[in-house]
């Protein structure tokens, strides 16, 4: 991924990694090389509402706690770095989770 990103990118990205069982999300400004804010489903505060870590409900809830925290930081435009998953399933989920709370790709 480091070589196909721009060299001017100005809006942070986000990350998701799909496993067989959990899905993990993290913003990454690319500019500073930081992480700015990270969400999974193994996160203790989502470990209380997660029945099942393997679902698409499970991503959303992801997805919903990963915008509430880009929110809190003030950024409400990002990239959305799918890796070579393909757009659907959890990784879907996610994504339209993270879009309904406010925060635009």
């Amino acid at each position: 991924m480091k070589k196909r990103t721009p060299k001017k990118r100005t809006r942070p990205r986000l990350h998701v990694f799909k496993s067989n069982k959990h899905i993990y999300a993290q913003v990454i400004d690319d500019k500073e090389h930081t992480t700015v804010t990270t969400s999974s489903s193994i996160c203790p505060k989502l470990k209380l509402h997660i029945k099942s870590p393997r679902t698409c409900k499970t991503a959303e809830l992801v997805g919903k706690d990963i915008a509430h925290k880009l929110k809190d930081k003030g950024i409400d435009k990002i990239v959305f770095d799918r890796s070579k998953n393909i757009y659907h399933g959890r990784i879907k989920a996610l994504a339209e989770a993270t879009r309904q709370e406010g925060i635009q790709f």
